[in-house]
């Protein structure tokens, strides 16, 4: 219905007028008030549309308003975004299923908790003298596989496709010729295999066209790289930075008679850059990311005892 739910207001005995009005996001639903002008500076009147949330916004922003885009976005989290012409629900629950932020559309959307954010925690913890540019360079010079070395992104618990607070990051199979290269091409290497877990589920319940890639972790080519050769599939860049807040100016020009449509407003607003198709390394990532599938069910255990023992 795009509507809040009547059966979940009465199970949970909440009285449906404390909550706001629903719109669409390209309804004008009010205008800036005199108080809201001084506080942004904003001019008084002006037309406020509903907009969407962050990854619908992005999801606008990147084009991705019609089945088949997928938008991905690498930022702190990482998430694996399609829409869809109908609600869609993936049966075990690990794809969250929406609204989108433009009238009759919807989306599944998968997310790990911690994507860019693995690449910045290991920088800042483990390579504080170097920049995002001397680690790309030190991955170039490591082959796919990381010579048999997988890191678990998990640092802050996961959401998709093991929806557990517990679980905990990690790598596996280190050896004393594993240097910083290594340790590198396997955190990127960790977090594309963990956008491939949505990306897979995805492929289930939508027919998945191109990828387009946004956030921080897009601005590495190698990275890129490695995305598009563990999803085996062609990756297209963004050419927009803050696609969200970009989604979100294409939303209120649609809806305040800019454009006719969203769709007409993403087709004049979205810059797209190349194409990063996957190389001849995508078949050698099938085993690695095989074992990589098999180290959360093995491990579950051990990182709830270690939760147990965290001060």
């Amino acid at each position: 219905t795009r509507d809040w739910s009547a059966e979940m207001f009465e199970s949970l005995e909440l009285e449906p007028e404390l909550f706001p009005k629903t719109f669409e996001g390209t309804a004008v639903n009010g205008t800036v008030s005199d108080l809201a002008a001084v506080a942004t500076g904003l001019q008084a009147g002006t037309p406020v549309v509903g907009g969407g949330g962050d990854q619908a916004a992005n999801g606008v922003g990147v084009g991705a308003i019609e089945p088949g885009v997928v938008a991905v976005s690498i930022g702190t989290s990482g998430v694996v975004f399609a829409a869809s012409a109908t609600p869609v629900v993936e049966p075990e629950g690990r794809l969250h299923a929406f609204c989108h932020a433009l009238p009759d559309t919807w989306h599944l959307m998968g997310v790990m908790l911690s994507a860019a954010g693995s690449y910045r925690w290991f920088k800042d913890e483990l390579a504080p003298g170097l920049d995002f540019a001397d680690l790309d360079q030190a991955v170039s010079e490591i082959r796919p596989g990381a010579d048999g070395l997988v890191f678990l992104p998990y640092l802050t618990g996961e959401r998709t496709p093991h929806p557990d607070p517990e679980a905990r990051g990690a790598f596996v199979g280190l050896t004393v010729r594993h240097g910083l290269g290594h340790m590198t091409r396997a955190v990127m290497e960790g977090v594309a295999f963990g956008l491939r877990d949505s990306v897979d589920l995805m492929a289930r319940q939508l027919d998945l066209g191109e990828v387009r890639v946004s956030g921080g972790g897009a601005s590495s080519p190698v990275w890129l790289q490695v995305v598009a050769d563990v999803l085996d599939r062609p990756v297209r860049v963004v050419g927009t930075a803050e696609s969200a807040a970009h989604g979100a100016a294409i939303l209120a020009a649609a809806g305040t008679g800019g454009f006719a449509s969203v769709a007409e407003a993403c087709n004049a607003a979205v810059e797209l850059g190349d194409i990063i198709e996957p190389s001849s390394s995508a078949a050698a990532y099938d085993d690695v990311y095989g074992v990589y599938r098999d180290l959360y069910p093995a491990l579950r255990e051990s990182f709830h005892r270690l939760t147990g023992l965290d001060s």
